[in-house]
Parts: C-alpha cells; structure tokens; sequence
C-alpha cells in the first residue's frame, strides 16, 4: 500500500500556483467543441478529469474511457448525443455504479438514442449521435447540478432550443449560473426565466479565445492550512473577488474561522489574523465539494457544527459521510449524521489511533482535506495518496514547497 507521513512546517509564508478551475475547463472544453473552436482554451488544468476530457474531444475514439471523471461522463453523454457516430462510453468500477439513469432519461425524452451496455441505469453507454428535435423538460431541482449543466450546454444545438423547469428546492445553484455564463461569453442566449425555470435560444456558439481562472476549491485546502497554523501567509494568484465559482465562498466562510482575504489585482492572500467562531452551521447544498474541508479543519479547531445539504456527498467518488465519519473516528472525533443530507459534532471524543492513517477511498477531497489536520496532530499518514491526481496534481509538491515533511513509506 502507498503511503505517506507528514511533519508540519515551522513557519509558513508561500505563494501557491493552484490548478485551475476544473468546473470552468470541464464547461469550456465542452462549449469550444460545440462552437468548432480551433484552439483550446488557455490554462487548462493537468488533473485527471480535464485530461481525459481533452484526450476524448480530441481523438473521439469508437470506446470512450473516462476513468474516475464524474463531470466528464456526465457532459460527454450530453455531448455525445448531439454528435455526429457512435461511441461507447465507460470508467472505472465504482464509475459504473454511480447513476446516470435521470440524464439519460432526459436526453432521451429530447430524442437522443442511447442504451445501456451493462446495467440499466449505470454506464457504460452507447450513443449514436443525432439533432435532438425535443425543446421541453421539467427536473427535479435536487438532481445533481452536472445533469442540469449537461443539458443546457447542449441545447443551443437544438433546432428549437430548450425550455428547462427545476421542481421543487434547486441544489447547487451557482454551478447551474457558472454553466449560463460561460455559455454566454461564448454567444449563446440562455438565461433564468423565473426562480425555477430556464430558457436556452437556438443559435449555437461563436468560437473565442478563453483563459481559466484558479480553481476556488483547490484554495480551500490553504484556507484550512492557514486556519490551524499559529502563524501563516499564504499568496494564490489567479483569484479574483468577483469569481464565476460558487466555492469562492470559502473566503467568507474561513473569515469565520480566523482567516482574512486580502484581494489583489490577480492574487488573493491569506494571513491568520481574526477570532474563530465558538460554534459553525452552515448548508453546503451550493457549495458540497468544501464539506470535507470544513468537517476537519472545525474539528482540529474544536469548534463544534451541524452541516447541512450534504445529499449528494452520497454520490460522489465515495460515500463522503460515511468516509468522513470513518476516518475522522481515527482521529477521537465522533461525527453524528442525520437523513443522509447532515453531519454534526457537538464535541464527543473516543480514544485515537496512536498512528492514524486516512483511508483515502478513491476521493482526492479525503487525501487533501486530512493533510492539513498534522497542524494539530503529533503524527499522521495518508494512505494512496497519488488520488490527489484527480483535481490537484502538484498538491504535494505544494505541500512540501510551504514546509511540510513528506515522506514516502
């Protein structure tokens, strides 16, 4: 088994070149192909979502496999249904058990043929691609916001466009407003009608230069490793104030938590200035990929919280509740759920592991949201820590670059 033990630094002061967005990559790889852009954007993440994205647009084999990538099996299925030949789409084991049944269902609702090569409900898919003639769908607002995204990214292709209704509470809103407004810089017209219904024109897209900013979740690691320094200043360039992303929103949050937000013309810094709250609660449904940051860093600082909105962490690269209540067990944390959807800590201990080390599950997010715990631990391991290939490539190259001790057992 691969593993890795970590030391805390003395000190921190680094400036961090972070990976780019994934959620705008993924989203601008997608509409530049369906604009027949000639070059690809700029800035384009090296994690292994993007690249097997890039890999797909440009080659399109007969077999598509997109490994792990959640978000590229979703926009691909979409994708490929509006494209012209037949493709057979697959991933890993546990990417063959995640659902996809509600997106192929819509897609099929417009018109698309797609069929199930294994399990009903599951990839791998065939897809034979065709112009979808169907401009009218309604979806339950609680579906993963990729689905939503999938299927209005496609719809300027349509001969009549898309009219879009969300039922019920609408999960993830600031993914589904990044997808509008990528597609717009892009040409095309797509906007909320009211609170629950969308509208896309026909007309497809123009071809543009495009550069991708820093991604938000990345920085949120770096929040929580100034959160439980005694002292650190952290620079991360390619950030802005006024971010597309909804994970930007790590910065009010960690205000919270002692960590102060200086915003430059192209960087932000983080400094360990202010007071930590005595008790957080939040709902994550808009921001689910920092729940796993918040859950550690709360519990390093002994504040205790109640997190809500967590459903779709059931669904992710691992079943993130049970994951999280799992490992944060090894560390004398006992962590309560309630309803699949909530994750509390009021403050109740069990004895440690004299050497804890963190089960990573397949999920970059265990790997890079535990790390940062060694600030206030004597000794910690993280075991397959290469997962972090996923979003973050160089993390541990980060890590060490500010002064933490990686060593390779």
């Amino acid at each position: 088994m691969k593993r890795i033990q970590l030391i805390p630094p003395k000190q921190i002061d680094v400036t961090i070149q972070l990976p780019s967005s994934k959620s705008i990559c993924n989203r601008a790889l997608i509409i530049n192909a369906l604009a027949h852009g000639n070059t690809q954007p700029e800035n384009l993440s090296d994690c292994d979502d993007t690249q097997v994205m890039i890999r797909a647009l440009t080659n399109m084999p007969p077999t598509i496999d997109i490994h792990a990538a959640g978000t590229a099996m979703r926009f691909l299925t979409a994708y490929l249904a509006v494209t012209e030949g037949t493709h057979v789409i697959t991933g890993t084991e546990r990417m063959q058990q995640r659902p996809i049944r509600i997106l192929v269902d819509a897609l099929r609702s417009l018109g698309a043929e797609i069929e199930y090569t294994k399990n009903e409900g599951y990839p791998p898919l065939k897809i034979k691609g065709r112009q979808l003639t169907g401009s009218e769908i309604s979806l339950p607002g609680n579906v993963s916001s990729q689905y939503i995204s999938a299927l209005l990214m496609i719809a300027p292709t349509q001969k009549k466009g898309l009219q879009l209704t969300l039922t019920g509470d609408i999960i993830s809103r600031p993914y589904i407003d990044l997808t509008l407004e990528l597609m717009r810089q892009f040409g095309a017209k797509a906007q909320w009608t009211d609170n629950n219904r969308l509208k896309v024109d026909t007309g497809g897209y123009q071809p543009r230069r495009f550069t991708v900013e820093s991604d938000w979740s990345a920085a949120s690691y770096w929040y929580e490793i100034v959160s439980l320094s005694e002292q650190a200043a952290v620079r991360l360039p390619r950030l802005s104030e006024h971010s597309l992303q909804g994970d930007s929103k790590v910065a009010e949050l960690f205000g919270l938590l002692g960590v102060s937000t200086t915003y430059l013309s192209d960087e932000v810094i983080l400094r360990k200035e202010g007071e930590t709250v005595s008790r957080l609660e939040y709902d994550f449904i808009n921001q689910p990929d920092l729940a796993q940051t918040f859950v550690v860093t709360c519990a390093m600082l002994n504040v205790p919280f109640r997190f809500t909105g967590l459903q779709s962490l059931k669904i992710k690269e691992t079943d993130r509740i049970s994951a999280l209540m799992a490992e944060m067990k090894k560390l004398g944390y006992v962590l309560t759920e309630n309803n699949g959807s909530e994750l509390s800590w009021e403050g109740e201990r069990c004895e440690a592991d004299t050497n804890p080390a963190i089960d990573t599950y397949e999920d970059h997010r265990m790997a890079m949201a535990f790390a940062p715990a060694i600030l206030r631990l004597k000794n910690l391991r993280i075991n397959h820590p290469e997962v972090v290939s996923k979003s973050y490539p160089h993390y541990w190259e980060n890590l060490s670059a500010a002064g933490f001790g990686i060593i390779e057992e």
